[in-house]
């Protein structure tokens, strides 16, 4: 999955794309996991004979109408779809209310654990009880149908229940995540034009608490030359008792309008192409570029994708996914999705070490987690602490693993499914965008022979394809782009209040096409490998590589924990390979000194020399101890290429640490031993 906007115009040829990596392993499932599944393999089949009316039919199963839809799919405006358009429902009743009226009320929904330790389980029939009395406290402040939200919260239960609480008043949400600066909060604010703001006094990352209310009232503060903001209130929930500045009339607190509402709400019954969520995109420059989700056809795809990708059994197993609700994986695998399923899921504030590095996997231990849904950048900085401390902890109730947000290597596919998944856990790498809504290329666990480092095939009911240049499929082996040839129920319906945007960004490139914005390779058997975005894909003296596989390269060596590859301006050659790579924690003291830094980048050269082939060779590999990575896990590869490229480095407030950009520019401009063949 990726959030950053897809280029419109790639540059060059992606005919040529090396076929690199070779990958022969292939992990079938056990008969006994194959034999309880819930994904069927006559789903494609039945899928590819009547696509509309596969959708129809996980929409009558999955979802609870109101009032039934009798059309199932109207491309007629396309690029805009409508999907069971002249039916109503509710997305908060999906999610809560009709799982207390079919009698389990006293299920768990929310297992939270506070970043310093506090815990609290919440019913569906006490989350039921929330999201009413939340509901009722912004109807109190004036919230009606169709006005917006913004939701600027740390991963709290408030803040599904903020979501929920919208999307019961058939108010559409905008969680913007809470990482986010002051100016790329009131720009959201604005283009959205949001009447109310849900935020916080603060959270905690890394053992203190963090402010976030101080941003909110600078975002909404007054600036020469702006138009006023049409914020009225600032709803604000108490989380570390912060002293914060108050403005009275506007600011009320969270916990006082819900203690003052009634428990009693009735949904608001909308239509299926209701507004749902705005959610924008991160990584893109100029004006904020708001995704817009409506109800019905992205309820019913999440539901499906939720309980088919990873075989949920919502009587018997916990679910976690470590996503923040601030990215798509959140609003749809961790409160849409699962909650519209009746799992139990685990929702977790803080970061992965703190306080220790154990954090996650004691957390598995004590929810006795079944199912994880995480990030590859997560997977490889575990890689890189080292497999003795998830060895501290029982796993064992683990049963399947996913991975979402970057391809994942295979080499770190592996040590997943090895050192988490004990070697029997199905893994289930996912492909999918904040565009799409929810997955669109995975294998289905019970069903497919995984193949470590490949999305695959297309689930049942997704129509997706490799193309070069002219838009032709590219023959098993090939690389090109990835596309989608068929609507889905999950799609975006545009970019709010630009349509013309939306055609020019995703449907401008092949006509009648959706342009997901990443190459991608077809292997020998047909399965999908994703290469990452089309401007990571680098032109070396005419050859098309890819960033993606030579990381893999890099991290298939056994003192490599981490790497991250970009393309360099060069003279020579129109670009040059350029490495950062974080060793594995025993051979971290390898590079400290100048001799053993040419030691380990020759090494690391011959190897990805031998893996790929001589053009594929790093022209300098810098050793470093973190890569440049925003809150969300996500590696900014073009800060990395400001650096390699000797200019000023770019933006870097959404990063988790800026000051890692820091120690990477000074590192690679001291002097190298390096080949530079």
């Amino acid at each position: 999955m990726t959030d950053t906007q897809p280029s419109t115009e790639p540059s060059g040829s992606t005919a040529s794309l090396e076929n690199l990596l070779h990958e022969t392993r292939s992990f079938p499932p056990s008969p006994e996991f194959a034999a309880q599944a819930n994904a069927q393999p006559g789903s494609y089949e039945e899928a590819r004979a009547n696509r509309p009316e596969f959708w129809a039919k996980q929409a009558r199963e999955l979802v609870t109408w109101k009032t039934p839809f009798t059309e199932t799919l109207d491309w007629s405006g396309a690029p805009v779809a409508r999907w069971f358009a002249d039916g109503t429902l509710n997305a908060a009743y999906n999610a809560v209310d009709r799982h207390v009226e079919n009698g389990l009320g006293d299920r768990v929904a929310l297992h939270f654990e506070g970043e310093p330790g506090d815990t609290r389980s919440i019913t569906y029939a006490e989350l039921q009880r929330e999201v009413a009395r939340a509901a009722n406290a912004l109807a109190a402040l004036g919230v009606t149908v169709g006005d917006r939200v913004v939701i600027y919260l740390p991963l709290l239960v408030e803040s599904v229940v903020a979501m929920l609480a919208c999307a019961r008043l058939g108010a559409p949400h905008s969680v913007v995540f809470g990482g986010f600066s002051a100016d790329a909060l009131r720009s959201r604010i604005a283009d959205a034009e949001a009447t109310l703001v849900i935020t916080a006094d603060g959270g905690y990352r890394r053992g203190a608490p963090s402010a976030l209310k101080p941003a909110v009232d600078e975002a909404i503060a007054p600036r020469e030359g702006d138009s006023e903001t049409t914020v009225r209130h600032v709803l604000v929930v108490r989380r570390t008792e912060q002293e914060v500045a108050w403005t009275e009339g506007r600011d009320v607190w969270w916990h006082e309008a819900l203690e003052a509402a009634d428990t009693f709400h009735e949904p608001a019954w909308v239509e299926a192409e209701h507004p749902l969520f705005i959610l924008y995109t991160s990584g893109t420059t100029g004006k904020p570029k708001g995704i817009l989700h409506t109800t019905g056809g992205y309820l019913t795809q999440v539901a499906y994708t939720h309980k088919n990708v990873f075989d949920l059994k919502p009587e018997t197993d916990v679910y976690w996914c470590t996503a923040d609700i601030g990215w798509v994986t959140g609003h749809s695998y961790v409160v849409y999705g699962p909650l519209l399923n009746g799992a139990t899921q685990v929702l977790y504030e803080g970061t992965p070490d703190t306080p220790h590095r154990g954090r996650w996997w004691e957390l598995i231990e004590k929810y006795k987690v079944s199912i994880l849904y995480t990030a590859p950048t997560a997977i490889r900085t575990c890689m890189k602490w080292g497999e003795d401390i998830p060895g501290q902890f029982d796993l064992s109730s683990l049963r399947v693993l996913g991975s979402v947000g970057e391809p994942i290597n295979p080499e770190a596919w592996m040590w997943y499914r090895r050192v988490i998944g004990a070697d029997r856990t199905p893994i289930v790498d996912t492909w999918w965008q904040t565009e799409t809504g929810g997955i669109m290329i995975s294998p289905l666990p019970g069903v497919t022979a995984a193949k470590p480092g490949s999305a695959q095939v297309p689930l049942p009911g997704i129509a997706a394809d490799v193309v070069d240049d002219e838009a032709n499929p590219v023959p098993d082996g090939g690389g090109g782009y990835l596309v989608l040839t068929e609507p889905w129920p999950a799609m975006l319906r545009g970019i709010w209040g630009d349509l013309e945007r939306y055609k020019e960004t995703y449907w401008s490139r092949f006509e009648g096409l959706y342009f997901a914005g990443d190459g991608a390779k077809k292997d020998e058997d047909g399965d999908i490998w994703l290469l990452g975005r089309v401007d990571d894909v680098m032109n070396v003296s005419g050859h098309r590589l890819s960033t993606t596989e030579i990381e893999s390269a890099l991290v298939s060596h056994d003192i490599v924990a981490e790497a991250a590859v970009v393309g360099a301006n060069d003279e020579t050659t129109g670009q040059a390979v350029v490495a950062f790579v974080i060793l594995r924690g025993e051979h971290a003291n390898r590079a400290s000194d100048a001799e053993g830094a040419a030691q380990v980048q020759e090494e690391l050269r011959s190897h990805v020399a031998k893996e790929i082939g001589p053009i594929a060779k790093p022209r300098k590999i810098l050793v470093v101890a973190e890569l440049p990575k925003t809150r969300s896990g996500k590696i900014m590869r073009r800060l990395l290429r400001d650096v390699a490229e000797n200019r000023a480095v770019g933006d870097a407030t959404t990063l988790a640490d800026s000051s890692v950009m820091d120690l990477i520019s000074a590192g690679l401009n001291a002097p190298s031993a390096a080949n530079e063949d």
